[in-house]
């Protein structure tokens, strides 16, 4: 169980956590996909993520990072989470991990 105070633990539990949220239209886990761009934690177990999405019209564009905050917020040790949309730089297919363009047929 990750404790406030080890940033590393918590960093590596929030992944985890991560990888169980999915864009609905697509069977990959957002951390996969590269939608996550970084994830900062502090001492205090205070996360900030930035983010974004495969397109500024995703039909979930409202509610991805509200599945994200609450994701992240799950993990032993989070205090609270911080989720931040961007659209800089867009995403692209390289993004995604070498697994992710397998399971889509990118490869």
């Amino acid at each position: 169980m990750a404790e406030s105070g080890d940033p590393q633990t918590l960093r590596e539990g929030i992944i985890t956590a991560l990888r169980g949220v999915y864009d609905p239209e697509i069977p990959v886990d957002i951390y996969e996909l590269g939608l996550i761009y970084d994830v900062e934690v502090d001492e205090d177990g205070f996360v900030d993520v930035l983010m974004t999405l495969t397109s500024p019209a995703c039909p979930v564009a409202g509610q991805m990072p509200i599945l994200v905050k609450a994701a992240v917020e799950q993990v032993p040790g989070v205090q609270a989470a911080e989720v931040e949309l961007t659209w800089e730089p867009p995403w692209t297919q390289e993004r995604m991990s070498e697994s992710a363009r397998l399971q889509l047929g990118f490869m």
